[in-house]
């Protein structure tokens, strides 16, 4: 049971017209979506760059399917996904639990892909996620 790979990274710009036009200034990089204020979503080969403003996902709630996505800012709670193997997401939260790490929240989303985040000892909001979710 390895981790096989990062699915997404987030970084975090309060400005961002400039991340958007400095982003879709880089080769490979794609703009996917975006909501004025809040975030870019890029894509980058098989990889997802996230760029949020931190003033409102510090802040401001993010649900999916009724299950909370955690906050996340630029002050120590930076975020990451790692791809796991098919089909060992319950082996995995059951290691979380042998290692007393604290499961955060269990996101199924919209297209059938489950997620469980939790956080390393500086506070970093970290994600296992089935393979499929961007797909």
């Amino acid at each position: 049971m390895d981790i096989t790979g990062i699915i997404e990274t987030c970084l975090y710009a309060e400005d961002l017209s400039a991340a958007k036009h400095f982003y879709q200034g880089l080769p490979g990089i794609t703009l996917v979506s975006e909501e004025n204020g809040r975030h870019l979503f890029f894509r980058c080969a098989n990889q997802m760059l996230l760029i949020f403003n931190p003033r409102h996902t510090s802040k401001e709630q993010t649900e999916v399917n009724g299950s909370i996505i955690p906050l996340h800012g630029a002050i120590g709670a930076i975020h990451i996904a790692f791809k796991i193997e098919k089909d060992t997401l319950d082996n995995w939260k059951a290691l979380l639990r042998e290692k007393e790490i604290e499961i955060e929240s269990e996101v199924k989303w919209p297209n059938g892909s489950a997620s469980v985040y939790f956080r390393d000892p500086a506070g970093n909001s970290l994600e296992i996620v089935e393979p499929g979710l961007w797909e």
